[in-house]
């Protein structure tokens, strides 16, 4: 089921972290409850890394990933892009994007399969995009907002987006991500959805603040049970822990 977690006093854990299927990276400091968090959930299906991003702790914020590969900013140093390298797993392309704007995280939303991007990006990041992360791309606003990453989270599974999001741009993002779509908030009330959930296949992480309705929303949108795995999530994990075995 979803869990709630905070990182020091802040509920916007999705600047702090970025979950995909094949791996997570988490900020550096914090309180060790935070990272632990995620590898309880996590840890014995994919590899909870600590990192920084370009001196930062905003790791959700400036990369975008799926399980095919993962993307930072130019600012990225070299001893951060080492480490990453070694600390993930090897089918995981990494690559850096010089990129204008270059918060990756809010301006590109993906699954394995789709990326949503800000309708300004470069046309450049966009095949970076479609060549590391196997994607198809498509340049599109969520409700009006060009920040994509911000407002919107995505898996396999389902889309969250933020309530004022008309029911016609939900269509029509559905119809793109072909995953089923729900408006919702976290963090009582925020549409700021990526930076308050982090999600993958088979777990939802949202931010502290977040009700016990909002849990439903994402549980449901998701596709997460309340009783543990489902048969699918149990099939996931099972080809994810093959894979990585």
């Amino acid at each position: 089921m979803a869990v709630r977690v905070a990182f020091e006093n802040s509920s916007e854990i999705g600047v702090f972290c970025r979950l995909t299927n094949a791996y997570c990276l988490v900020a550096i400091g914090g309180s060790t409850n935070f990272y632990s968090t995620f590898d309880a959930e996590l840890g014995d299906v994919i590899p909870v890394v600590h990192c920084s991003i370009a001196g930062t702790r905003l790791v959700g914020r400036l990369t975008v990933g799926n399980r095919n590969g993962l993307l930072v900013p130019s600012t990225t140093t070299d001893q951060e892009l080492q480490h990453l390298r070694n600390s993930l797993p090897d089918s995981v392309a990494i690559q850096r994007v010089d990129e204008r704007l270059s918060a990756l995280g809010n301006v590109i939303s993906c699954n394995d399969y789709v990326a949503v991007v800000h309708p300004d990006l470069d046309r450049e990041t966009e095949e970076i995009i479609a060549d590391v992360l196997k994607v198809e791309v498509f340049r599109q606003t969520v409700g009006d907002n060009v920040l994509v990453g911000s407002y919107s989270a995505l898996s396999n599974q389902g889309c969250l987006v933020h309530p004022k999001t008309s029911l016609q741009d939900q269509d029509e993002l559905s119809s793109l991500l072909q995953v089923p779509l729900v408006a919702g908030t976290v963090n009582r009330g925020s549409d700021l959805v990526g930076a308050g959930l982090v999600v993958n296949d088979w777990a939802a992480f949202a931010g502290l603040d977040s009700t016990a309705t909002e849990l439903s929303v994402v549980e449901a949108a998701f596709k997460i049970s309340q009783g543990g795995a489902s048969g699918v999530v149990d099939e996931l994990r099972d080809a994810l822990v093959d894979t990585y075995a």
